[in-house]
């Protein structure tokens, strides 16, 4: 850590020269019109002189001065980087300047946040600076038409979230006709949240679906099998809660309740996913924690946020056997047809740069991974915070205990507490614990009601329980008197696997030189304790260390993930690129229309193949081969064939169309859903059981 902040001092020692000429050049402009400040913006090639134009701007629409830390948050963020600013130091204008700096181009700047309302908040915020130099501001929402869209990306400036960016450039790859795209050509992005955007979710993939529904009754039935196994007699919970595992009892029981023979011949294998998927359904993953149930579907639960994750699915037969489970109505999986992680979008844009509370941890994987470096911006004034050590608990019991007690001794002195949840079942429990205390609760239930509550979170006597990161984006001001009596206190009530989060929670007070206090009380019964047990029993339950050796295993297996998945998105990239060249094409329409539904309904036939592959690829492993070298020989080979065979598809795909009469416009329905990669951890422990009763059958 101390290398890192020591590469930051030329960066410093630069800035603040650029700082000093920016002050200068608004003391001198400061009188000049709206007119000739437009002029200047749009005709300089100078960076700082663009800065000082819109701080000057900024200054006139908005009543505020921009601080010199934002103008070097900017200057961060112009120049490609990572700007790590504090709550409260103002990062929605900070970004301004640079978001114009890119505007300048002509091409258009994408300003990524994580939530509709942000998105719309953002835009309307900021826009009157952007019209008053003249450039345009568009948002894009979900639930807009297609004309909305193509308007919002059309802007000088679009601010939207990554999702709905990623899932816009998806239906974009569909398109029948090249009027029914909405994007053009990427340019450049500024991620606001940066951390939430490249880490916590880079690697869910986002999903276009479509076709027709599959039989699903399966689900149904192996339910009624499954829910009434009982764990260590027909199965086993794997290392820190990952995966899970059929006993031998298990296995006899089903398939004998399905008279299927051996589970494990391939004919069963949609049986024996079906049934697995079940018991990761009912053993790992758990209601109000890992997912809510509402009117009747089911809806997952961002770990990092503690929020809803919108349109977000689990994969194909998994998030159907949480269905089964808790008896709600199944809905259609369909097929895939196209399908794109965060950080390979993210990939697409020449220039990207971002602003978060808190990156410096995790500096050294953004550098590996999307090659950003992490600027430090220091706070406008000095923090006064009192961030208390831990306090470690031997039981959940004793730590909730010690977490209302805390909370009615603060309460009693009048100031404000927040206390930082990790699920929406914690949540719920301390609220009712705490019912004779008047109190608001935040659990991922309404994005702008939260920004609402979360900003009142700072008033005198206010009781605020909420789960990780709720309103986020939204500063928490002091009520009056309240800096006088000590400032917002903050309980943290579990330590998160990344300590950014259990950061941005910290960071919640403090803001702007508020006084403030901290303390995390947790316990040894946590998840991350019961998870990393041995870790903790080595590190003498010492919750951070424990963090920094998660964090370690995490980045691993991102970036293992990620070469599964980089021969995959080359082939995309160049199969999509003939289908680009075949939509603005001259080809008669009726061909070009077969073409490119024979395109799509091909690449989703690799896929689909691709997907078999990986599920089953570690079998090699125990032939003693390197399961990802056969992986990519693999699909570089199944590419390479397919790719071959599409002039004679394509040929016959016209021919039957022209004899049969079918008209090539006619898609059918499709969706668009979030799913995870990998969400059990390694799949070799997940099958180990099948290879062990696999060989038992060949030995009669």
């Amino acid at each position: 850590m101390r290398q890192f902040f020591r590469s930051l001092l030329p960066h410093f020692s630069a800035e603040q020269n650029s700082v000093r000429l920016i002050n200068q050049l608004r003391q001198e402009w400061v009188a000049c019109s709206d007119a000739r400040l437009r002029e200047i913006c749009h005709t300089t090639t100078n960076l700082n002189e663009v800065i000082a134009v819109t701080a000057i701007v900024a200054a006139r629409v908005l009543q505020q001065e921009m601080f010199d830390v934002q103008l070097q948050g900017a200057l961060a963020l112009a120049n490609g980087r990572i700007a790590e600013m504090q709550t409260g130091e103002g990062k929605t204008l900070a970004a301004v300047p640079a978001i114009v700096w890119h505007a300048k181009a002509g091409q258009g700047v994408h300003v990524m946040t994580v939530n509709d309302y942000l998105s719309r908040r953002d835009a309307l915020w900021m826009g009157g600076i952007y019209e008053s130099l003249g450039f345009s501001t568009g948002c894009v929402q979900q639930g807009m038409s297609l004309s909305e869209r193509k308007a919002g990306y059309a802007c000088d400036i679009t601010y939207a979230t990554a999702n709905e960016i990623g899932f816009d450039y998806l239906r974009d790859r569909l398109a029948l006709r090249a009027e029914d795209q909405v994007h053009r050509p990427f340019a450049a992005a500024v991620i606001d949240e940066a951390d939430s955007i490249l880490i916590d979710e880079a690697r869910i993939p986002l999903v276009m679906a479509g076709g027709n529904a599959e039989d699903e009754v399966l689900a149904v039935r192996v339910d009624r099998v499954v829910r009434r196994f009982q764990p260590g007699i027909h199965f086993t919970i794997g290392e820190h809660f990952r995966n899970c595992a059929l006993t031998d009892e298990g296995i006899r029981v089903a398939e004998a309740e399905f008279r299927c023979g051996n589970l494990f011949l391939e004919q069963n294998l949609p049986l024996l996913s079906a049934v697995q998927d079940a018991l990761h359904a009912h053993a790992l993953l758990r209601r109000d924690i890992d997912y809510l149930v509402r009117e009747g579907a089911i809806e997952s639960v961002d770990e990092f946020k503690g929020r809803i994750a919108q349109e977000r699915r689990w994969p194909a037969g998994l998030h159907t056997a949480i269905e089964a489970k808790e008896g709600v109505a199944l809905k259609t999986q369909g097929r895939i047809l196209g399908s794109i992680t965060l950080q390979n979008l993210i990939a697409l844009y020449p220039h990207v740069s971002g602003m978060t509370g808190t990156a410096a941890t995790q500096a050294a994987e953004l550098l590996k991974i999307y090659n950003l470096d992490v600027e430090v911006i220091p706070t406008n004034r000095p923090v006064v915070r009192v961030d208390h050590p831990d306090v470690v608990y031997r039981t959940r019991w004793e730590k909730e205990r010690a977490v209302l007690e805390e909370i009615r001794s603060v309460h009693m002195t009048g100031r404000p507490v927040l206390i930082g949840t990790a699920s929406v079942e914690e949540s719920e429990r301390l609220s009712a614990l705490l019912r004779d205390l008047p109190h608001q609760v935040l659990n991922a239930r309404h994005e702008e009601r939260e920004a609402i509550l979360i900003a009142r979170a700072g008033e005198r006597d206010a009781v605020t329980i909420s789960t990780n990161m709720a309103g986020r984006g939204t500063d928490i001001r002091l009520g009056r008197g309240v800096a006088e009596i000590g400032g917002l206190h903050i309980i943290g009530t579990n330590r998160h696997e990344a300590r950014r989060i259990d950061l941005q929670l910290r960071g919640r007070a403090g803001r702007q030189g508020d006084p403030g206090s901290s303390r995390f009380i947790v316990s040894l019964e946590d998840d991350i304790m019961v998870r990393y047990g041995e870790d903790v029993g080595r590190l003498h339950h010492t919750p951070e260390s424990v963090q920094r050796i998660v964090e370690g295993k995490n980045l691993e297996i991102r970036l293992f993930l990620q070469k599964y998945e980089g021969s995959l998105e080359g082939q995309r990239q160049m199969l999509h690129g003939d289908r680009e060249a075949v939509l603005h094409g001259d080809l008669p329409e009726f061909e070009r229309l077969v073409t490119l539904r024979t395109l799509d309904e091909v690449w989703s036939d690799h896929l689909a193949e691709v997907t078999e592959l990986r599920s089953g690829i570690q079998w090699v492993a125990w032939g003693g081969r390197d399961p990802l070298y056969e992986f990519l020989t693999r699909i570089d080979r199944m590419f390479r064939d397919m790719m071959a065979g599409l002039p004679a598809a394509i040929e016959q795909r016209i021919e039957e169309a022209r004899s049969s009469g079918l008209d090539p416009r006619e898609r059918g329905a499709t969706w668009t859903y979030l799913t995870t990669d990998n969400p059990f951890g390694k799949l070799s422990d997940r099958i180990r059981k099948g290879i062990v009763r696999k060989v038992q059958t060949w030995l009669g």
